[in-house]
């Protein structure tokens, strides 16, 4: 990625933290650091599919697709229409949809019909954010799209906490902190 292409994503970014602060929950861009942490759980082989939701201006998509996931399976749900627009432009082989993540099935469905369930989903949204209710519905959401066996990535800049108990039902398998991102994130894995 040219040094344009990294200040165009930035600027985004920017633009979209000053209009919607608690839409993004970050003050800064995922770090490539904190992007591959999320993206070295992307399954190997053929026919698996990945759901992201909430990927911004696409560093963890972008790290997701350097791990060799073919881009026709990457479904992400972003809600910015900028910011989805801008991922489609940057990842025009992926499976890229304006929309809200509490809608997760009906969005998948309707645009990403061959992507019946998930291997893998990373949650870049600011879970912690959002009224109980609304965390509640994105999480059953996930849970519905994820296949048995399955993987969540959630990260979070509430890194003292391991583990997020809306996910309580959910395996956790491991948590570790991301210091060289800012601010620094905690990545946790999950299993159904």
């Amino acid at each position: 990625m040219g040094q344009a292409n990294n200040s165009s994503h930035h600027a985004l970014f920017y633009r979209m933290v000053i209009r919607r602060p608690l839409q993004l929950g970050a003050v800064a861009p995922s770090s490539p650091e904190l992007a591959r942490a999320m993206a070295q759980w992307v399954p190997a082989g053929d026919g698996a599919f990945v759901l992201e939701l909430g990927p911004g201006t696409g560093a963890v998509t972008e790290a997701i697709l350097e791990r060799g996931l073919p881009p026709p399976h990457l479904v992400a749900i972003e809600k910015s229409p900028e910011m989805a627009s801008h991922l489609r432009q940057r990842f025009p082989d992926a499976i890229i949809i304006t929309g809200d993540a509490t809608h997760t099935r009906s969005l998948v469905a309707s645009a990403a019909p061959q992507a019946a369930s998930f291997a893998l989903v990373i949650c870049g949204i600011p879970l912690m954010n959002f009224p109980l209710q609304t965390t509640r519905q994105i999480a059953s959401e996930i849970r519905q799209v994820l296949q048995p066996g399955g993987k969540l990535i959630q990260f979070s800049y509430h890194i003292w906490k391991k583990r997020n108990s809306t996910f309580a039902d959910l395996q956790y398998c491991t948590s570790r902190v991301v210091w060289s991102n800012f601010p620094p994130a905690r990545v946790t894995v999950y299993q159904k």
